[in-house]
């Protein structure tokens, strides 16, 4: 990650409010518009910019050349791939929510090609961040190294990326472990939380440098944006990113930037509620006897399993709403989906409603036998009576 002198710096150090059913409703305050003689319109819900270029001042004195600009001091805008209003507002909410200085992208993969260093020490999780790994690799000479690799082969400078929980199963490693496992060496922790946003997860309190979310995940929430975020708390490393970013153009755009506002009012309503749902159905799955499954992965049995201390304390709030279940056979699997009439049959997770993926279809590297889930915001009785119909036809046939 690069350098650079200036940068518009998100305020991370607010003290009210602090609460995160507040923070996403108020988060943006500070940038609503001051009632003048030029400007009356006080929305509550904040109009989408949708320009991309912004006029200078007719002024000539406050004409500035470009070497001269303060970016980070700077009141107006100039074009949208530096800052933007909505992509202003966004950044600024999940700056307080994640509790690092945020960045957004186009992509939650594009934000990983930005943070990567020359080497990475990686493990389990999702396969398009392998991808990411093999395109540094051919332009850059890109080194990975496994997740547990030994201690003495990291070297300062290392980035570890941890995925937790991770994709496609919703199981859970240890945060503080590889924090300080790289911080022993002067290597850095990146978590990518995206299957436990905030509240679930707090990444930076456990030992995280850099904390990377797919924003089209949680943090959209309603299957119709793409996005990813970066969050550092170092200053240096935010400047760099900004400044690399404002080159690559891989800035998330003004539709998306205020798609994701609207989606982060209901942050903690929506998450919240997903997670107790997947408990709910995991349970139920693992309580019912099933000729047809084999195993159900998910963090609340992974934590019941193994009895550590350090699964309930790095997830207070809920163990997240993905988890998977390995069917007897790949064509079993296979067909289950299409038995289910609520689930909806369809790659991505963190909408609003409930998906199942017999997940061969979109990752060549997984077990054909599993089937990852996604859980909604419908009734938890509701999908546990959809999974009962299903499983008792599949049974049968």
């Amino acid at each position: 990650m690069h350098t650079s002198s200036s940068c518009p710096l998100q305020d991370v150090s607010s003290d009210a409010p602090t609460d995160l059913a507040t923070i996403g409703v108020h988060g943006d305050d500070s940038l609503n518009a001051v009632s003048s003689a030029h400007r009356q319109v006080q929305d509550i819900a904040p109009a989408l910019h949708v320009s991309t270029t912004y006029r200078y001042s007719n002024n000539p004195e406050e004409l500035l050349e470009a070497n001269d600009l303060d970016l980070e001091n700077h009141e107006g805008y100039i074009y949208s791939r530096e800052f933007a209003p909505n992509t202003k507002r966004a950044e600024a909410i999940l700056s307080k929510i994640i509790g690092g200085k945020a960045l957004c992208y186009s992509s939650g993969l594009g934000s990983l090609f930005a943070a990567y260093p020359k080497r990475v020490s990686i493990g389990l999780g999702y396969h398009g961040s392998k991808a990411v790994l093999d395109i540094h690799t051919r332009l850059t000479g890109l080194q990975c190294l496994p997740l547990d690799c030994d201690v003495n082969d990291l070297h300062p400078g290392d980035i570890i990326h941890l995925e937790t929980p991770f994709n496609p199963t919703g199981e859970v490693r240890d945060i503080a472990y590889y924090a300080d496992k790289a911080h022993s060496r002067g290597a850095f922790l990146l978590v990518d939380s995206t299957l436990a946003p905030p509240p679930l997860q707090d990444p930076f309190a456990l030992g995280a440098d850099v904390v990377m979310h797919s924003g089209t995940k949680y943090f959209g929430g309603h299957s119709d944006l793409l996005s990813g975020v970066l969050a550092v708390r170092n200053d240096e490393w935010f400047s760099g990113l900004w400044n690399d970013r404002i080159t690559l153009g891989s800035v998330m755009g003004n539709m998306e930037a205020w798609l994701t506002i609207r989606s982060l009012r209901t942050l903690e309503l929506r998450v919240t509620k997903q997670s107790d749902n997947a408990r709910q159905i995991v349970d139920w799955l693992n309580d019912r006897p099933s000729k047809v499954i084999s195993r159900v992965s998910h963090a609340v049995y992974q934590w019941k399993e193994e009895q550590q201390d350090w699964i309930g304390k790095q997830m207070p709030n809920g163990f997240g709403a993905v988890f998977a279940v390995n069917f007897s056979s790949p064509d079993i699997a296979r067909k289950f989906p299409s038995y289910l009439q609520i689930f909806n049959h369809a790659t991505s997770i963190g909408g609003l409603e409930s998906l199942v993926e017999w997940r061969a279809i979109s990752d060549a590297t997984v077990d054909k036998r599993l089937v990852r889930f996604s859980i909604g915001v419908e009734s938890a009785k509701d999908l546990i009576a959809d999974l009962e119909q299903a499983l008792v036809r599949l049974e049968a046939a």
